[in-house]
């Protein structure tokens, strides 16, 4: 019902934005990825503003811009109470179309993932209260 994904896709990288299953907003590079390893990153611009705005979304392979595009709308707080972040794999409800719930395994190897958040969303994050706070821990449980 929502999430995404950032993978490759018939030899491209692939970001893609599930908004509960309704929209999807996807971002693939202009070129084709060669054989061998490499460094891909996806920089997500928050619009700002309050919760469940657009996003402009970047990709990049090896440092080289890839591809640019916008995520129209975002999820307010939670995607799923019931799944988490994957790698390498998407286990249960899939987030793309692009694949299945199962043998959607990438065959070749991460070597590692880093994810930071930014100053502007971090003071999203804020208006989150704490009995909200406590309410989403409860239902992730």
């Amino acid at each position: 019902m929502g999430g995404w994904a950032l993978y490759a896709h018939k030899g491209r990288l692939k970001y893609l934005y599930n908004f509960l299953g309704l929209l999807h907003f996807d971002v693939t590079s202009h070129w084709r990825l060669p054989a061998g390893s490499h460094q891909v990153r996806m920089e997500f611009a928050y619009d700002g503003g309050g919760l469940g705005k657009g996003a402009d979304v970047m990709l990049y392979v090896d440092g080289s811009h890839a591809a640019s595009g916008r995520v129209g709308r975002t999820h307010s707080l939670v995607f799923s109470a019931d799944e988490a972040t994957e790698i390498g794999c998407d286990v249960g409800e899939p987030v793309s179309p692009d694949y299945g719930p199962t043998a959607n395994a990438f065959n070749g190897k991460v070597k590692w993932v880093q994810i930071d958040i930014e100053e502007p969303v971090r003071d999203v994050l804020r208006i989150v209260g704490g009995e909200e706070r406590f309410h989403l821990a409860l239902a992730r449980q």
